[in-house]
């Protein structure tokens, strides 16, 4: 009994913490401040990785996610949100994720994904289907600009997928099931 109070706990927590991420009452703030997020991701992965900018210029699209990630000994949690932009339209996509893993862990992680998607394919795959299922297994340490992030870059279906921790403390070892869907409210 003890164990499910804790991990209800911390899907209450994660939800929280995701709520919170993105301020405003209205959908237009709402909006802005997803669109604030993608803009401070980019900037921060153009400074480790220039070459990413005329990567992103030349694909199809992207997304950019912010995820709050617990870990809890066997049991994996995520939620987050984010945008696509479709470079030929020129139009955003708000979306919402959310993640469940089995493997060992412990932590709390505040990271950013970026994925590039290299053919209208994949971008429209992404947006009108949004499931991903990836294993994963890293070691976060950072507190604000102090610590060490190991991220992730991946390729897969046409998609490189950068990872950055921006908060927090895990190590971790997980099987992940994550579902990427649009947002009714915001879009």
């Amino acid at each position: 009994m003890k164990r499910i109070f804790t991990i209800l706990s911390a899907v209450a927590l994660l939800v929280g913490m995701s709520a919170c991420v993105t301020t405003g009452k209205t959908p237009a703030q709402k909006r802005e401040s997803v669109q604030t997020m993608r803009t401070d991701a980019l900037t921060e992965l153009f400074k480790m990785k220039p070459d990413v900018r005329a990567q992103i210029k030349s694909a199809a699209g992207y997304a950019v996610f912010s995820n709050a990630n617990i870990n809890l000994i066997f049991a994996s949690f995520g939620a987050g949100y984010g945008v696509a932009k479709n470079n030929t339209t020129g139009k955003y996509t708000y979306m919402n994720m959310g993640e469940v893993g089995l493997g060992i862990g412990a932590g709390v992680k505040d990271f950013r994904i970026v994925f590039v998607f290299h053919t209208a394919d994949s971008l429209s795959r992404f947006i009108n289907k949004g499931w991903a299922f990836g294993v994963q297994a890293d070691a976060a340490a950072k507190g604000g600009k102090k610590g060490v992030a190991v991220g992730g870059e991946a390729t897969v279906d046409n998609t490189s997928i950068y990872q950055m921790t921006v908060t927090g403390l895990a190590l971790q070892a997980t099987v992940k099931g994550t579902k990427f869907w649009r947002n009714t409210d915001l879009n």
